[in-house]
C-alpha cells in the first residue's frame, strides 16, 4: 500500500514504555500494525510509518491524558488531525477475540475512521498545563497537612497528662505554634517522647502550611496571567478558576459549543420524568473538579449576589426544590464561564494604575471615596491581588478623567 492515495486512519494503544499502532482505510480493513518507542524518535518513526500506508486522515489516540500525552502533543505539533479514544470496554474485547495491543490499536484507529471517536484532546502546552501541575502539587500538599493535624489531635488525646494539659484547649494552629517550639528533655519517658512526636508534626504542618500559601500565590498568578476576565467574575475565586480553566485546556476551541462544555462540567440536564411529572436531575457525569467548582460559585452568589438572590426566590415560588434550582443555576454559570473562556473581555491594565494614581497626586483614600469602596480594594487591584472587572474599568475610566487634573492640595 505504500505510497498509494487511498485515506487511512491511524489508531495506537499508548503504554510507558511503547505504543502500539495500527492502520485502516475507510472501510475498516486493517493494513498493518507495529509497535514503536514512547519517546519522539518512536513518534517520527510511526508517522513516516503511517504515511507510507496512504492519505492520513486522522489517529485516534488512548489515554491522551496519561501515557498518550506526549504522542498526543507531538502529532498535533505535526499538523495531525488528533482524536481521543476510550479504551474498549471488556464486552467489546470478549466480541473481538480477546485482548491484545494489536486489537486495542486497531478498535482505535477504526473508531477514528468512523467519527466515533471525535473528542480533540487537549495540548497540554500552555499556562492552564501549568496551573493542572501545580494543582496536583497542592492537593498533594493538602491533604498530608489535614493528616498532619489529625495527627496531632489523636496524640493531644491519648498524651500524658502534662501535655495534654499545655495544649488540649488550644485550637489547631495555636496548638500547632506551641508544639513546634517545645524543646524537650533527653530523658526516656513518655511525656518527653510525646513532646517530640508532637513537635515533628507541628513543624511538618508549618512547613506544608508554608507550601500551600506559595502554590497557591502561584495558582493565582497563573490564572490573572492565562484569564483576568475569569478570575473577576462573580463568585470565581482562584481555586475554582484553576479548576475550569484545567477542565477546558489549553485550547478550549476544541470544544464545538456551551453545550459541550456543560457536558464536560456534568452540568447538562439529565431526564427524571416520569408519567405526569415532568423534571430534570443532577448529572452525575464529566468533570467533577469542574462541577465543584460551578457549585461553589452558585452558592456563593445565592448568598451575596441580589440578582441570583431573587432568581433563587422566583424559583422557589414555581416549586423548584434547592437541588434543582442550583443545578439551573450550574448550567447558567457553565454558558457564562465558556463565553469568558473562549472570548474574554478585555481586562484593563492593572499594573500601571498606581503609578497614574500617584502621578495625578491622588491617595487611596481619595480614590476609593470617588469610586464608593474601601481604600484597601483599590490597593488590592493595584498590586494584581483582586481581579475584580468592573472595578478595574471604573478606576481605569476616573484615573483617565482625573490624570491631567492638578494635584489637590
Amino acid at each position: 500500500m505504500s505510497g498509494s492515495g487511498v485515506e487511512v486512519f491511524g489508531g495506537v494503544d499508548t503504554h510507558r514504555d511503547i505504543h502500539v499502532g495500527a492502520v485502516v482505510d475507510g472501510v475498516g480493513r486493517v493494513l498493518g500494525s507495529e509497535s514503536f518507542g514512547a519517546d519522539e524518535p518512536g513518534y517520527r518513526r510511526m508517522v513516516v510509518w503511517f504515511e507510507s500506508q496512504g492519505g492520513l486522515v486522522r489517529v485516534g489516540v488512548e489515554g491522551c491524558g496519561s501515557y498518550g500525552a506526549g504522542l498526543a502533543r507531538y502529532l498535533a505539533a505535526a499538523g495531525i488531525a488528533v482524536v481521543e479514544v476510550n479504551r474498549p470496554n471488556r464486552q467489546l474485547r470478549r466480541q473481538r477475540g480477546g485482548k491484545s495491543d494489536s486489537v486495542d490499536a486497531e478498535g482505535a484507529a477504526r473508531a477514528a475512521a468512523s467519527g466515533q471517536a471525535r473528542a480533540v484532546p487537549k495540548s497540554g502546552d500552555g499556562p492552564v498545563e501549568c496551573i493542572r501541575m501545580l494543582l496536583v502539587a497542592r492537593r498533594s500538599a493538602t491533604k498530608a497537612r489535614t493528616q498532619a493535624a489529625n495527627q496531632i489531635h489523636s496524640l493531644t488525646v491519648t498524651a500524658p497528662e502534662q501535655v495534654k494539659h499545655q495544649i488540649g484547649g488550644l485550637k489547631l494552629r495555636a496548638r500547632v505554634r506551641v508544639c513546634a517550639r517545645w524543646r524537650p528533655s533527653e530523658a526516656q519517658t513518655t511525656v518527653a517522647y510525646a513532646k517530640k512526636a508532637l513537635r515533628h508534626l507541628a513543624r511538618r504542618y508549618e512547613a506544608l502550611d508554608a507550601e500551600i500559601t506559595q502554590l497557591e500565590a502561584e495558582i493565582r498568578r497563573l490564572c490573572a496571567e492565562a484569564n483576568p476576565a475569569l478570575l473577576a467574575a462573580k463568585g470565581v475565586g482562584p481555586d475554582t478558576a484553576a479548576a475550569l480553566l484545567v477542565a477546558a485546556g489549553d485550547n478550549p476551541e476544541r470544544m464545538r459549543s456551551e453545550k459541550s462544555f456543560a457536558a464536560l462540567c456534568g452540568t447538562s440536564p439529565v431526564q427524571a420524568s416520569s408519567g405526569q411529572i415532568v423534571r430534570h436531575r443532577l448529572n452525575q457525569g464529566g468533570n467533577r473538579q469542574a462541577n465543584s467548582a460551578l457549585w461553589r460559585i452558585a452558592t456563593t452568589r445565592m448568598r451575596t449576589d441580589a440578582a441570583t438572590k431573587h432568581y433563587v426566590e422566583r424559583r422557589r415560588a414555581e416549586g423548584k426544590k434547592k437541588r434543582e434550582i442550583i443545578r439551573c443555576l450550574k448550567r447558567h454559570i457553565a454558558r457564562e464561564i465558556y463565553r469568558l473562556i473562549t472570548n474574554p473581555p478585555p481586562t484593563p491594565n492593572c499594573a500601571r494604575l498606581r503609578s497614574r494614581r500617584k502621578g495625578a497626586g491622588i491617595t487611596l483614600t481619595q480614590a476609593a471615596r470617588a469610586l464608593g469602596t474601601h481604600p484597601s480594594r483599590i490597593s488590592a487591584l493595584e498590586l494584581g491581588r483582586d481581579h475584580n472587572h468592573q472595578r478595574a474599568t471604573r478606576y481605569h475610566d476616573w484615573l483617565r478623567t482625573h490624570q491631567a487634573a492638578p494635584p489637590p492640595t
